[in-house]
C-alpha cells in the first residue's frame, strides 16, 4: 500500500434510534466521534416488516375535492 493515501480508521460510537450503543471502526470523523442513526435495522420497515400507513384518505380525498369540476362539460 502506498502511504499517506489513505484514511485514517478508527473507533467511532454508533447510538441506535433506541438508545443502544456500540463501538465499530470507522473513517468517519475522528477517533471517538459519536454517530446517532435516525433509522436503524430495529426500527426501518424494510427490516420490521411494520408500516406505518400515511393518511392516503385524506389525501385522496383532498385531490377530489380540488379537481372534481375539471373535464365536465357546461352547456
Amino acid at each position: 500500500m502506498k502511504p499517506n493515501i489513505h484514511p485514517d480508521y478508527h473507533e467511532i460510537n454508533i447510538i441506535m434510534t433506541d438508545g443502544t450503543e456500540f463501538k465499530t471502526m470507522s473513517c468517519m470523523g475522528k477517533a471517538g466521534d459519536t454517530l446517532r442513526l435516525d433509522i436503524d435495522p430495529k426500527s426501518h420497515p424494510a427490516w420490521t416488516g411494520v408500516q406505518r400507513v400515511i393518511d392516503t384518505g385524506g389525501q385522496v380525498a383532498k385531490f377530489n375535492k380540488r379537481f372534481a369540476g375539471i373535464g365536465t362539460r357546461k352547456a
